[in-house]
């Protein structure tokens, strides 16, 4: 019963100081929360909870914060995450479902993400390695001229054209087109590149070369095909490459400039170091806050992070979440950052 009351007065202190900005005092807590004991008690379970590590005082005769210890047995200890509100949600959905491309959904989203947590937010781009193949389409342009059309699971669209050396008819596109599908969709790129190049006819090495033959073309068109898919899914942006935004929400916290604002501001302009203060990408829903120093810099052990991972089902494509200093609204944030990864899955889902 005493750490249940304890575990409650320490709820109240974290809401409290994230709220006002201000160390809490016994008094207050009473009065706003209707915590059932007097102040005395209050006051006897801060100095247990300060004797544990949970709280601490700033200042003398000043009331008390949390520390990084305190937040993770908060957030530990969520039993609901805060839900949004039906006006969040159609906000949610109504910005979202208007994106046109990967790009504008990935610039929407870190927008959307930063105004309602106010904090930086975060969203890496789709791992090229993680996508599958959704479908491919081969499009005659002229009797020697088709277009390869590629589509990954992540919604990403690859276009190439081939010149082929000789007129490929209907019969012969249809073939073409059913052999690559065969060998493609469904395939994570890696196996897809193997099982294309795999469904390339093997042909004798000519003794003599064809004069009539530009140098560069190639004969085979179920080879020219391959060499374009496999050309489109090698010729990628980086892995690493992230969307900021929201860097102007961390002006709110002026009073800690100098120990988490001012090196957060700097790792801005670092995307390994956003991803790595993000964390792997969770699946299932899985939501993750790496609190103060459970990060993996140390000049940043003021800073939190709250992710998780998007994509179809239990696959993450990647990741996305808000970075902040660690003096935040935990279930809030992270009710956001849940919300706003299942909408972009299902947008990717359906593209």
């Amino acid at each position: 019963m005493q750490e249940d009351r304890r575990l409650a007065v320490l709820r109240a202190i974290v809401e409290d100081y994230v709220h006002t900005e201000e160390p809490v005092g016994s008094k207050a807590l009473v009065e706003r929360h209707g915590l059932g004991v007097s102040p005395a008690t209050v006051r006897n379970d801060m100095a247990v909870l300060e004797e544990e590590g949970y709280i601490t005082q700033p200042h003398t005769s000043a009331g008390r914060v949390p520390t990084d210890k305190g937040y993770r047995l908060f957030v530990d200890r969520l039993t609901t995450v805060k839900p949004l509100s039906a006006a969040e949600k159609r906000a949610i959905s109504s910005f979202l479902d208007g994106a046109v491309d990967l790009d504008d959904v990935v610039s929407r989203s870190v927008r959307l993400l930063s105004q309602l947590t106010r904090q930086v937010a975060v969203v890496q781009y789709p791992t090229l390695s993680s996508s599958t193949v959704r479908h491919v389409e081969l499009v005659a342009l002229a009797p020697e001229r088709l277009l390869v059309v590629l589509i990954l699971s992540t919604g990403r669209v690859e276009q190439r054209l081939v010149e082929l050396t000789s007129p490929l008819g209907e019969e012969e596109l249809a073939a073409l087109r059913s052999r690559v599908l065969l060998a493609a969709v469904g395939q994570r790129i890696a196996d897809a590149v193997t099982a294309l190049r795999d469904s390339v006819p093997q042909q004798p090495e000519p003794q003599q070369p064809d004069p009539e033959q530009a140098p560069g073309q190639v004969t085979d068109p179920t080879g020219a095909v391959v060499d374009a898919l496999v050309e489109a899914m090698s010729d990628h942006r980086s892995d690493q490459r992230v969307a900021v935004g929201g860097a102007a929400n961390l002006a709110r916290y002026g009073d800690s400039f100098d120990s988490a604002v001012r090196p957060l501001l700097e790792a801005l302009e670092e995307h390994v170091v956003l991803l790595k203060l993000l964390g792997e990408a969770g699946t299932g829903g899985l939501v993750t806050v790496r609190i103060g120093a459970e990060g993996p810099y140390e000049e940043l052990s003021s800073t939190s992070a709250v992710s998780t991972g998007y994509g179809p089902e239990d696959q993450s494509l990647a990741t996305l979440g808000i970075v902040g200093p660690t003096r935040m609204d935990y279930p809030g944030t992270m009710a956001a950052v849940r919300a706003v990864a299942r909408y972009v899955t299902r947008i990717l889902d359906e593209a």
